[in-house]
């Protein structure tokens, strides 16, 4: 199929590239002329595992292009995916001012029958102002609007888009339902469901499962503080309870609060319909509150153990707000570091990944070191927050000369607290004894 993506973010790019690895013919669309001659360059301008190989060989086979030209790009396809940004407004609803001047654009262009596809998270009733903005200079016969929301977690978006969990799209056309079981039965030939449903019914999928996992998340972290006060332990009692089938063992890792371009916006949309809607969903009210406490966390326990922290030298591992992307979007490292310099401390920090992204935030007000260990050379203490593979197995001799005094401040609970104090260690972690 001949394929327009729209925005070339981490949804974007990313479904353009694996839609275009089984063959389709794929353009992507960005207004930003800088980003697209680099990627016509061949250059990836985000960091996802897989992504580079992928986009490499699907540009240099000619399946994949890229243009500023919207009209040009719609012109040549019979599918357009919108993979616009939605973020979050002053009261927390999604800024649909993207989709909808997308929307407006194209009604002006298109000349005959497209599918147009909402990829991007948004709001009930998305589908339907999009269909209305495509009313304006359309004939009905000429569009069909589809909701089909992603699943990609960062770090593992290739993978999860070529072998998908489920595949959810909404739609009331035979038609675009023909067509978009055809273009997804490549990615679901293990035989996981493509699972159709009306518009509204795919669009809250979408929210009502990242506010699942959001709320997962925030309920073991609150078990997680309350195993502090107790003198219980986290880890057995996530074992305890992940093996129950109705729970399942994922989404049970305490830590310091959930970040990204996902969780934190989607949660708040959804909590933002449901007072549109007059309903008051109480639960999201609570995920929200516990989470924003949570990424102080570590924060709190350094400012607890040391007291005056003037001058302190904090040694950070991890920036992104998960391993296996460079994105710091809602990080709860950033809390953390805001945080510190403000009680006086001096930060140090190291990420695989991220760090040219801090660089633009911070500047000169912290330091970037070249590798973990050098970014605890004279430190007071090691905060990790973010639990990226290289940082579990790390040379505990060579951090024991680097840092002034034997402190760890562990934010995702990476290692075996027994382990670590008989290495000699002052060792603080999410929920587990001292």
């Amino acid at each position: 199929m001949n394929i327009a993506v729209v925005g070339t973010g981490y949804v974007g790019l990313v479904t353009g590239t694996c839609f275009a690895e089984t063959g389709n013919n794929v353009i992507c669309v960005d207004i930003d002329a800088s980003k697209v001659a680099k990627m016509q360059e061949g250059h990836v301008p985000i960091y996802e595992p897989d992504l580079e190989n992928l986009f490499l060989r699907n540009t240099k086979q000619g399946r994949l292009s890229f243009t500023t030209n919207l009209e040009e790009a719609v012109k040549g396809s019979e599918i357009i995916f919108l993979a616009l940004p939605t973020p979050p407004g002053e009261d927390g609803s999604a800024d649909l001012s993207y989709i909808l001047g997308v929307a407006d654009n194209l009604s002006k262009i298109i000349t005959d029958y497209k599918i147009v596809i909402d990829k991007s998270t948004v709001p009930v009733g998305t589908a339907e102002e999009v269909e209305k903005r495509l009313l304006a200079n359309l004939d009905a016969s000429l569009f069909d609007v589809v909701s089909n929301p992603e699943f990609l977690r960062e770090g593992v978006a290739v993978e999860d888009f070529m072998k998908p969990e489920r595949v959810v799209i909404g739609t009331s056309s035979e038609k675009a339902r023909l067509l978009m079981k055809q273009l997804y039965e490549p990615f679901v030939r293990q035989g996981n469901p493509i699972i159709f449903m009306d518009e509204k019914s795919a669009e809250m999928t979408k929210y009502a499962a990242n506010a699942f996992l959001a709320t997962k998340i925030s309920f073991m972290n609150e078990i997680a503080n309350l195993c502090d006060r107790v003198g219980a332990n986290v880890d057995s009692v996530r074992a305890g309870i992940g093996t129950d089938s109705r729970i399942g063992k994922r989404f049970l890792f305490p830590g310091v609060g959930y970040g990204g371009s996902c969780f934190p916006k989607d949660v708040q949309a959804l909590h933002r319909t449901a007072k549109a809607n007059d309903y008051s969903f109480s639960i999201l009210q609570s995920v929200m509150e516990v989470n924003q406490k949570q990424k102080f966390i570590i924060f709190e326990k350094i400012k607890a153990h040391f007291g005056d922290l003037s001058g302190k030298k904090i040694g950070l591992w991890g920036l992104a707000f998960k391993p296996n992307t460079d994105d710091i979007r809602e990080a709860p490292a950033l809390y953390t570091i805001d945080s510190l310099l403000k009680e006086g401390a001096k930060v140090k920090v190291y990420d695989p990944e991220a760090i040219q992204n801090v660089k633009k935030l911070y500047q000169d007000r912290i330091e970037y070191a070249s590798d973990q260990y050098d970014c605890i050379e004279g430190a007071d203490c090691l905060a990790i927050l973010t639990e990226w593979n290289v940082f579990r197995t790390p040379d505990f001799g060579k951090i024991s000369e680097k840092l002034v005094k034997k402190v760890i401040f562990d934010g995702r609970n990476v290692y075996d607290p027994d382990k670590i104090k008989e290495l000699g260690y002052t060792y603080f972690s999410i929920g587990r004894p001292i």
